[in-house]
C-alpha cells in the first residue's frame, strides 16, 4: 500500500508541474515586454510557490514511500507545512480571489483550476491517509508560519519598489489602504495557524485510513 501512495504522489507531482508550466507558457504567449520582470512577478505568487514546494515534498516522499515505511520527523514537518500552505492557498483563493476581476487574458482555466483546488484537495488527501505520519510536536508549530512571513515582508517591500502586488488584498491602493492590508494579512496568518494546528492536532491521534 505504501508503493501505491508513492506512485500517486509521483503523478500527482507531473499533473501539478504540467499546470504551473501550462500556465506559464500561456502568459508568455502573450508576449509580455519584459519576459526577465514576468518570470519574477510569476514565480512571486504565493500560489506558483506553494505549488512548485508541493511538488518537491511529493517527490521526496514518493521516495520515503518506496524507501522506509516511517517517513522521518523532518519530513513529516515540511509535509504538514506544505500541505497547510496548499489548503491555504485554496481557501483565500474561493473566498477572496474567485469572484474577483483579474487579468483573466492570462489565466488558463484547467491549470488554474488544479493550482487553486485540486492540487490543495489532493495535499489534504494525501497529509490525511498516506501512511508513514508520526506525530509531531506542539513545540514545532512555528516553523509552519515561517515561509508565510518571508513572503509576506517579501511581497510588501518589492510591491512597494515597483508598485506592483500578486495579489489585490495586497495592495495598500485599495480601499482602506494599508489598515486593509494588515486586516487581510492578519486574516489569512489566522487561517493558516488554524490550518496548521489542525494538521498538528490530527496527527496525534489514530491515522486515519481511507475508505474501502
Amino acid at each position: 500500500m505504501r508503493r501505491t501512495y508513492g506512485a500517486i504522489r509521483v503523478v500527482a507531482s507531473v499533473g501539478i508541474i504540467v499546470a504551473v508550466i501550462a500556465q506559464l507558457a500561456f502568459s508568455l504567449s502573450f508576449n509580455p515586454p519584459d519576459v526577465a520582470n514576468f518570470l519574477w512577478n510569476f514565480f512571486s505568487f504565493f500560489t506558483i510557490l506553494s505549488n512548485c514546494l508541493a511538488v518537491v515534498v511529493l517527490l521526496i516522499g514518493a521516495w520515503y514511500c518506496f524507501r522506509v515505511d516511517v517517513d522521518p520527523p523532518w519530513f513529516n514537518l515540511a509535509h504538514t507545512s506544505v500541505a497547510t500552505y496548499m489548503v491555504t492557498t485554496g481557501i483565500v483563493y474561493n473566498l477572496l480571489l474567485r469572484d474577483i476581476s483579474l487579468d483573466q487574458g492570462t489565466t488558463l482555466g484547467w491549470s488554474n483550476e488544479i493550482l487553486h483546488v485540486w492540487a490543495p484537495l489532493y495535499l489534504l488527501l494525501d497529509w490525511l491517509f498516506a501512511a508513514g505520519r508520526t506525530p509531531l510536536p506542539w513545540k514545532r508549530l512555528w516553523v509552519v508560519v515561517v515561509f508565510p512571513i518571508v513572503w509576506v515582508i517579501y511581497t510588501m517591500i518589492r510591491g512597494a519598489l515597483l508598485t506592483w502586488y500578486p495579489y489585490p488584498f495586497l495592495n495598500p491602493a485599495q480601499p482602506g489602504g494599508y489598515r486593509g492590508v494588515v486586516f487581510y494579512v492578519i486574516l489569512i496568518a489566522v487561517v493558516i495557524l488554524a490550518v496548521g494546528a489542525g494538521f498538528f492536532a490530527l496527527s496525534r491521534v489514530r491515522k486515519l485510513q481511507p475508505p474501502a
